[in-house]
This record gives structure tokens, C-alpha cells and sequence, in this order.
């Protein structure tokens, strides 16, 4: 199934030591005031990768066109920034260099990246509640960290947004999808709760490149 789809979707895995490392982080993501705010958790940061370094910019905003996410279109929506030591951390290097290097990017690429809790407060939470969608990059990683006291969250990829999914799996702990964002469209499955009473969630960071050939420049 995978093998018409090798130049567009690559599966691979962090290593131990990185996910035990990012993963404590994510109890200090904070809430924010966008629409899916309460639930979605996160925090963002632009970073360039640069001799094997993470090189933070000062840019927090994040904006996407409405044909893009119908869900939260045209709005500039801004967040808190990944802590100094997530972003610093050999496993969020580990995480970059595996980005640059499967995608065959050049020293200095800039990357955004967001970490993300999706706590599971409805009977069924969304994980995408923009549906089957593109994000207007060329290069996207979406990395399982955890999983607690959840069923759900599969991510579904597409040849076409009109068509069924070709793949959908749960991505586990340390789990690595990276796609082509600009030849496949993507979705998830909604999460829900294992044991009531007890919070459910879903921890992820999902990295975005765009290449620079297709950068506008004065």
C-alpha cells in the first residue's frame, strides 16, 4: 500500500531517549482563546536548523488563508512559543535533523513548529476539525508523543480530497508520518475517552517546511 506512495509518505521513529525528553512539556501547554482552544492546546515556534543547531526567529504568529482551513481561515492566530528547554533539547534536534535530513532540505530551513494537546472533553473531540485538508506546505511531520486513556486520533492521508483515505494508522509513541503536503491531503479520526472520569489525551508536534524555490523574493 505504501509503495506507490514512497516519494510523498515516510513512516520512521524518534528515538527513546528524545520522546522522554519532550514529553514532560506537554503538561505545560497552555490554553488559548481560538475557536478550538479549550481542546487543542499549544504552543508554536519558527525555527531555523541551522549546522545541526535549532536557531530560534522572533515570529509567533501563525495565519492560513480560508481556502486553505475553512475551519479558521484568514484569522492571525498567536501563541505562546515552545519553552527554551524543549526547543534547545537534544530530542527536539533529533526531531529537526530527522525533518531536514528524510526531506533532503538545506542547512538553514526554516521549520515551524507546533506542540499540540488535544484533550479528549466531548463525548467525541476533534483531532482536525477542518476536515480533509492540505496546509499549504511542501514538507509536514506529524509525531505521536503520547497517548492517554484514549481510542481514536487516526490519522487518514488521501490521494484526493474526493477520495477514501489509502492509509490511516494511530500514530504510537514516537511514530513519524511525514508527508508531502502539496500531493496529499490529510485528516484524523475524532478521540474519545477510555475510562470516564479520567482526562484523555493526544500529544503531538507536527513540523512544516516549505521549500525555498518556492519562496517570493524582492
Amino acid at each position: 500500500m505504501l509503495h506507490s506512495h514512497e516519494n510523498t509518505l515516510q513512516i520512521t521513529n524518534l528515538s527513546g531517549e528524545a520522546i522522554n525528553q519532550l514529553s514532560p512539556s506537554f503538561e505545560l501547554l497552555p490554553h488559548t482563546d481560538h475557536a478550538d482552544g479549550q481542546y487543542r492546546l499549544r504552543r508554536y515556534s519558527v525555527v531555523k536548523f541551522v549546522d545541526n543547531r535549532v536557531v530560534a526567529t522572533d515570529k509567533n504568529q501563525f495565519v492560513q488563508s480560508d481556502d486553505i482551513n475553512r475551519f479558521q481561515g484568514n484569522i492571525v492566530r498567536q501563541f505562546e512559543p515552545l519553552l527554551s528547554a524543549t526547543l534547545y533539547g537534544e530530542g527536539m534536534r533529533e526531531v529537526c535533523r530527522l525533518f531536514v535530513e528524510r526531506n533532503g532540505l538545506p542547512n538553514g530551513q526554516e521549520i515551524e513548529i507546533h506542540q499540540i494537546r488535544i484533550a479528549a472533553v466531548y463525548q467525541e473531540t476533534q483531532v482536525a476539525p477542518e476536515g480533509v485538508h492540505q496546509d499549504g506546505f511542501d514538507h509536514i511531520a506529524l509525531i505521536g508523543i503520547e497517548r492517554h486513556n484514549i481510542v481514536g486520533g487516526e490519522i487518514m492521508l488521501y490521494s484526493d480530497c474526493h477520495e477514501a483515505p489509502f492509509f490511516r494508522k494511530v500514530l504510537q509513541n514516537g511514530e513519524v508520518a511525514m508527508l508531502a503536503d502539496r500531493e496529499l491531503w490529510h485528516n484524523a479520526m475524532p478521540i474519545r475517552v477510555v475510562e470516564d472520569g479520567e482526562q484523555g489525551y493526544m500529544d503531538l508536534f507536527v513540523l512544516t517546511a516549505k521549500e525555498a524555490s518556492n519562496d517570493l523574493h524582492a
